[in-house]
Order: structure tokens, then C-alpha cells, then sequence
């Protein structure tokens, strides 16, 4: 039997999650959770094979998540199921620890054989992400300017595409004004701009939101 928490921020998608996966005799889903801190203490108290995680989490996010268990070298297999672009952020995600990507707007069939896949130690991600692989082992190219950001930085960066103020991405976030300022003037420089609509611009060209 592989055992399943799902981890997302809206009870719906994990309901949808849960639903989708009852199907599978061979699954079952032992617990669910909203946030980095709630998933964190999940993990400690239940069995788990495959954590289904979501990356835009309030605070501390599914990246983050990723990153502490590596640096506990945990055997938990990490899905990421996101809302994001594959394009974007299935590299990123699977350089991070992940060992697959799903898009929310996939197949609900596939999520199933995804979780198989990954609990069984293999990668998975779909046939788009392949492709682009393989392109991009054909021609390498160099990598976009986003791709050194920190998962903070590009927390920061998304919300700001979104026309979210400072203080309510401090909010969020849990951090104070002054430190999402210092990631604010970090983004500028990294991405060589010099405004929150270049920020914004730059977002969208590259399909960030």
C-alpha cells in the first residue's frame, strides 16, 4: 500500500486530490495539510510514502518543504502538483529534491500514475516536460534570469506580478516589511530591472503568472 499526505492550501483541491485517488486500491491517502508548519508536523507523526505537495503554500512554501527534507534525507517521494507552468518550474522543482511534476490542469488519470511512478523511486513528468528535455539537452540554452532565484525571492516576485503591496506580501509571507524590501531590491538587480512593472512585465513575458 502506498501511503499518501497531500499538502495544498485549499480543502477543495485536496478533496479533489483525495477523491481522485480512492479510486486506486493500491492508495491510501493517511493525512492532509494546509501549510509548511502543518505538513512539517504531519510528517512527524505519519506513515508516508509520497507527499502530493502543492508550491504556493502561505509562508513558507513548497519549495521550502522540499529543502527540509533533503537536508533530513528523508525517503519521503515528493509530487508536486502546482497551478505553475510546467515550463517553469518542473526543472526547478526536480533539481530541488522533487521526483515529479504535475500541472492541476492535467489529466486527474495521470495524478494516479504519478504517484505510482514516484513511490517505486522513479521520476515522473509528463510527456511535455520530456520533450523540452530532451531539446534542451539537443541545444542547450542559457539559463533565464529567474531560474537563480532564491524561493523566496521568487515568492516575493509573483506577488508582486499579482499587485500585491509590500506590506500585504510581508503578510503572507510571515516576514516583516523591511525584509520583503531587501528580497524586492534583490529581484531588481538579479533581473536587471528597475521598477515593480518591470517586475510585472517580466513576469508574464516569461508566463510567470
Amino acid at each position: 500500500m502506498i501511503r499518501v499526505v497531500i499538502c495544498d492550501d485549499h480543502a477543495m483541491v485536496r478533496r479533489g486530490i483525495r477523491d481522485t485517488l480512492a479510486d486506486a486500491v493500491d492508495i491510501q491517502v493517511t493525512a492532509e495539510a494546509g501549510s509548511y508548519a502543518e505538513v512539517r508536523e504531519t510528517l512527524r507523526e505519519t506513515p508516508c510514502d509520497v507527499l502530493v505537495l502543492d508550491l504556493n503554500l502561505p509562508g513558507r512554501g513548497g519549495l521550502d518543504v522540499l529543502a527540509s527534507l533533503r537536508e533530513a534525507a528523508s525517503p519521503i517521494k515528493v509530487l508536486i502538483v502546482s497551478m505553475f507552468a510546467e515550463d517553469q518550474y518542473a526543472i526547478r522543482c526536480l533539481r530541488a529534491g522533487a521526483q515529479g511534476y504535475l500541472n492541476k490542469a492535467g489529466d486527474p488519470t495521470e495524478l494516479v500514475v504519478a504517484v505510482r511512478t514516484v513511490a517505486q523511486g522513479r521520476k515522473y513528468v509528463t510527456a511535455e516536460v520530456s520533450e523540452m528535455l530532451v531539446e534542451n539537452l539537443a541545444s542547450p540554452t542559457t539559463e533565464a534570469l529567474h531560474s537563480t532565484l532564491s524561493e523566496r525571492e521568487l515568492q516575493t516576485l509573483l506577488r508582486i506580478a499579482s499587485g500585491k503591496r509590500l506590506s500585504d506580501i510581508a503578510e503572507e509571507l510571515m516576514l516583516s516589511p523591511k525584509t520583503v524590501s531587501v528580497y524586492r531590491s534583490r529581484l531588481l538587480e538579479k533581473l536587471k530591472l528597475a521598477n515593480n512593472a518591470e517586475l510585472t512585465v517580466y513576469a508574464i513575458r516569461n508566463e510567470l503568472v
